[in-house]
């Protein structure tokens, strides 16, 4: 569908998006004039940086400890670690949905608190299984680095929640 506007400007509606052919559209006068396409607005920003999901982020970190557990050996050992990896590895997710739900601010940090235990005790058992060579370092160091960040991101959390508390 076309039409006509004022200036003489065609309009063509493209399901989606709009085509725009007009003489005074091509001609950018100055130095410094770009099209208005060029300039990124702050909506446009944030579109394409997308928002910061702890949540999703977390579900993930389970997903993968859940795959390293599974390919442990089936051995003793391996079994015993795979138990405690599993429940450590998984938890950290769990608790962020009390932490979500805290009834106070002092509940809130304490939650955070025992998710950030959770993560140091998964990144122990992981540190253990590269060390006695359960699994190759080349495994298992996404995860690791991975398991330092959410350590990271939780004792910030934990200490901005500590100060705008006092």
């Amino acid at each position: 569908m076309k039409k006509k506007t004022p200036k003489d400007c065609v309009i063509e509606w493209l399901g989606d998006r709009v085509m725009e052919a007009s003489p005074s559209y091509a001609v950018f006068s100055g130095p410094d004039s770009t099209p208005n396409a060029q300039r990124p607005t702050p909506n446009a920003q944030w579109r394409k940086k997308g928002r910061f999901d702890l949540e999703k982020r977390l579900l993930e970190f389970s997903v993968r400890i859940i795959r390293v557990v599974d390919e442990l050996p089936n051995t003793r050992a391996g079994h015993h670690i795979a138990g405690q990896l599993l429940r450590c590895g998984t938890s950290a997710y769990g608790n962020h949905g009390e932490v979500e739900a805290a009834e106070s601010r002092k509940d809130f940090i304490h939650k955070l608190k025992i998710c950030l235990k959770e993560l140091r005790e998964t990144r122990r058992w992981l540190r253990l299984i590269a060390r006695s060579g359960m699994l190759p370092d080349a495994k298992l160091a996404p995860i690791l680095a991975e398991t330092e960040e959410l350590i990271r991101i939780f004792f910030t959390s934990i200490r901005t929640a500590e100060r705008s508390a006092k």
